[in-house]
């Protein structure tokens, strides 16, 4: 089965502010929006990695937004009554766990202390019938055992970033508990995958690390390779959120609650047989080592079941880790012969379209 379709009727002309625009997930986001005809605004930091997907496609031609800090509430209260979206959709964030262990304070700061800004902006403004806040599969206590996580499971997190998206989550209950269902405003928390795909340029991440090393014939360095992920193109993940912010605003509170987006078990790969997969698409020679002396502590072992999103939202994963894993790098070979990018991105969202109808 193909699962349920975006709907064009519903985001045509529909209002949507979009933190995190700048970024890896956020600028595909925005693509695909201004695909369906939604008017976006982005409110995100300024891009931190050279190269950056928000350039390199061009964002900036397909949707209004600009560059500030989630963290100054004066200033996002601002924006979002300014715009006057119906849909908020939240994922700016500080996303990295290394980075986390090395600016504890700052990812809290973004993370937690960012969305409350958020939540209470939201508040201050009377069009917003739907919010939808992108949190982490990493938001579970990770008990290092086979079955997967659903959405009842214990929040918990070792490193200050899964920490932080476990706050987040029990932040969006209470508000969603305590202000905003009585304002007729449905909240939903999302929790994906180790997410991959082209225009991802952040520093310590698989295949980013991948590609930056083969691409300059250097050996590749593993941490973790015995790691269990469960692995997902960007537009799967991205095609829930779409899916359930839709069904926000058509159904209300029924949906309002938190939600696994994760591949099927075929998806769930450790990073060692990632790195091999990769080494057999890659055309020229790929090498590697291990070094996990003196790494910081990562989870080993984790899955998400996501039968809720299948059951009540007709959403299922289209593109399994194979097809991934070469449309990740389909995108950077366009991107490294000098191809438009904006073009070639919306080939790939059509693409992924055509296999959901």
């Amino acid at each position: 089965m193909a699962g349920m379709a975006v709907s064009r009727d519903f985001w045509v002309g529909r209002r949507v502010f979009l933190t995190g625009h700048s970024g890896f997930k956020g600028g595909w986001l925005g693509l695909w929006l201004s695909q369906l005809g939604a008017e976006v605004y982005g409110y995100s930091l300024a891009p931190d990695t050279q190269p950056a997907l928000h350039q390199n496609a061009r964002l900036n031609e397909c949707m209004a937004g600009e560059f500030a800090d989630i963290r100054d509430a004066g200033h996002l209260v601002r924006s979002l009554q300014a715009f006057r979206p119906e849909v908020v959709l939240h994922l700016a964030a500080q996303p990295l766990v290394r980075e986390s262990y090395r600016t504890p304070a700052d990812t809290y700061a973004t993370n937690v202390t960012g969305t409350l800004n958020l939540l209470e902006a939201v508040r201050q403004c009377d069009t917003v019938r739907a919010v939808l806040v992108v949190t982490s599969d990493k938001c579970y206590e990770n008990r290092e055992w086979f079955w997967p996580y659903r959405e009842q499971d214990a929040l918990g997190g070792h490193d200050p970033y899964s920490s932080s998206k476990a706050c987040v989550e029990l932040l969006c209950a209470s508000w969603r508990d305590s202000f905003l269902r009585e304002r007729g405003v449905a909240l939903a928390t999302a929790r994906a995958g180790n997410v991959i795909g082209g225009g991802d340029w952040s520093a310590d991440r698989l295949l980013p690390d991948i590609l930056r090393a083969w691409d300059a014939d250097e050996t590749l360095t593993l941490r973790y390779p015995g790691a269990v992920r469960p692995w997902q193109h960007v537009l799967d993940p991205l095609h829930g959120y779409l899916l359930l912010a839709q069904a926000l605003v058509e159904r209300g509170q029924a949906v309002a609650q938190a939600w696994n987006f994760g591949p099927d078990s075929q998806g769930t790969a450790t990073v060692g047989e990632v790195v091999q997969a990769m080494a057999g698409l890659w055309p020229g020679e790929a090498r590697w080592t291990v070094e996990s002396l003196g790494q910081p502590h990562e989870a080993g072992l984790l899955t998400l079941d996501s039968s809720r999103a299948r059951q009540l939202l007709g959403w299922r994963p289209r593109w399994g880790l194979p097809q991934a894993l070469q449309r990740t790098l389909e995108w950077h070979r366009a991107w490294r012969d000098g191809q438009d990018m904006q073009q070639y991105s919306r080939v790939q969202i059509a693409a992924y379209e055509g296999e959901n109808q």
